[in-house]
């Protein structure tokens, strides 16, 4: 029991750390990089790396004898990620190619920061750390451990919002976008690559063509992103059962897991 309260407080701890290292210095070091190196996607990217240290130092006190690398699943096969995310996100591309225009103009900075640096930096905070750490080095389950999470990624997208409606289904989409996001993660035997770029090519196909203004999206946009996800499941199925691969989330799992799985 000491060793369970010792674990949660450590990790609250240190996100709340985290959180209001964020919100106070994210855009003062963001500022300062922007005028070091006059590159808004350097800035972000910065400032994103900087904010971060404080989960990196939870981790490492958490788990001293694990590399951070390993504790974030950042030492997957890259290749491996990136060809599954981009093969599981093609209906969206081809989708995307007949029914909407590529937009005109294309800042290669916003672009970026929008897609690549906003994948990798938000599947390692909500992904890697909120929920993989409670998931595979305690007795949480999947949904218990997807919970604060992808609520909190919920939270951080309602900006996009203008009224009570986009609200409720920018929350909605972002929420069950993080429980996805995180069963992918944990079913490609913890590859966190396959997260970001499935993640990333989502985000940049969204980009590119005048989708819609916010995640809510529309008909055309939200089926294409539906059987994207449809597609990316039946190829992780088809993997686990074809190399008779056990499922990581089942019933068993679910809630509350009868032994600590250390991952």
């Amino acid at each position: 029991m000491s060793k369970n309260i010792r674990f949660f407080s450590i990790f609250i701890l240190g996100f709340t750390t985290y959180y209001f290292f964020d919100l106070f210095f994210f855009k003062n070091i963001q500022t300062f990089s922007k005028n070091l190196f006059h590159s808004k996607a350097i800035a972000h990217v910065i400032a994103y790396s900087v904010t971060l240290i404080p989960l990196m130092i939870t981790l490492k006190i958490l788990l001293p004898k694990r590399n951070i690398s390993d504790l974030l699943s950042l030492n997957k096969p890259v290749i491996k990620g990136f060809s599954f995310a981009c093969i599981g996100t093609l209906p969206m591309l081809i989708g995307y190619l007949f029914h909407f225009k590529a937009i005109s103009t294309i800042n290669s900075e916003t672009l970026l920061i929008n897609t690549l640096s906003s994948a990798f930096f938000e599947e390692i905070i909500f992904r890697a750390f909120l929920i993989a750490a409670l998931y595979r080095f305690t007795r949480l389950g999947f949904i218990s451990s997807a919970l604060l999470g992808s609520l909190l990624f919920a939270q951080v997208h309602l900006y996009q919002s203008q009224n009570i409606t986009e609200l409720i289904e920018i929350f909605a989409i972002t929420f069950l976008g993080s429980i996805f996001f995180a069963w992918v993660y944990f079913e490609s035997e913890y590859n966190l690559w396959s997260a970001i770029f499935l993640h990333f090519f989502m985000n940049l196909y969204w980009e590119i063509f005048n989708v819609s203004e916010n995640v809510s999206g529309n008909l055309y946009g939200n089926l294409y992103k539906l059987i994207s996800i449809v597609v990316v499941i039946a190829l992780i199925i088809h993997f686990k059962r074809k190399n008779k691969i056990p499922f990581e989330v089942t019933w068993k799992t679910l809630f509350i897991k009868t032994r600590e799985v250390q991952s």
